[in-house]
């Protein structure tokens, strides 16, 4: 049996994603097959790009009701994670509604980076079994130009001019903002302790 499906919606960093579940020994499969997914014993939806035609793509496949009613624990990253939330001010698209919330355009200052690349730190806000093993300021990598909102369901925040919402969760939907697969121990660990999270 898998230990978890990846959504094959043509994300660009899902053979990234594929080859650091690898590296900690997981099946990992990827599909964009309904039923596979709707079975899966954990969902990671990955991607890179913008939220209009990812949602698009996802109602093309059929797999917008599917991703809504798993049961399964579900993991976004990056693009992944903004789909989760109700909305995008990215061409104002709805998204998937798991997370309250609108994902807004990353606001740009003198001397701030927009898109905000690179190195970055983690600020624990809340527990979690997703962070277990990762320190207060842990580094990660990151690649987005839009974020979430701090919430009550933010779980780790981080600063780039304002602070946004750089892991959250709600029931056994989980969001990570950074790139696990890009971002070395720290996103190694938070890979392995979705791996380890009950199924339904």
């Amino acid at each position: 049996m898998n230990d978890v499906v990846l959504i094959d919606w043509g994300g660009g960093n899902i053979g990234s994603v594929r080859y650091a579940l690898d590296r900690l020994g997981a099946r990992a499969v990827l599909s964009a097959d309904a039923d596979t997914i709707a079975n899966a014993p954990r969902v990671i939806l990955p991607g890179v790009g913008a939220a209009p035609p990812a949602m698009a793509r996802l109602r093309e496949l059929g797999l917008v009701d599917t991703i809504r009613t798993l049961q399964a624990p579900l993991l976004g990253i990056c693009l992944g994670m903004q789909l989760l939330y109700e909305a995008s001010e990215e061409g104002e698209v709805e998204c998937l509604g798991l997370l309250p919330g609108r994902v807004s355009r990353l606001a740009s200052a003198p001397g701030l980076r927009v898109p905000h690349m690179g190195w970055n730190r983690l600020e624990p806000l809340a527990p979690s079994p997703l962070l277990d093993g990762i320190d207060k300021g842990a580094w990660a990598y990151f690649v987005h130009g839009y974020v979430a909102p701090v919430t009550t369901d933010t779980l780790a925040s981080t600063g780039h001019g304002a602070r946004f919402a750089s892991v959250a969760a709600r029931g056994r939907c989980f969001g990570a903002q950074f790139h696990p697969e890009r971002s070395a121990g720290t996103g190694q660990r938070l890979l392995a302790n979705f791996l380890r999270m009950e199924t339904a």
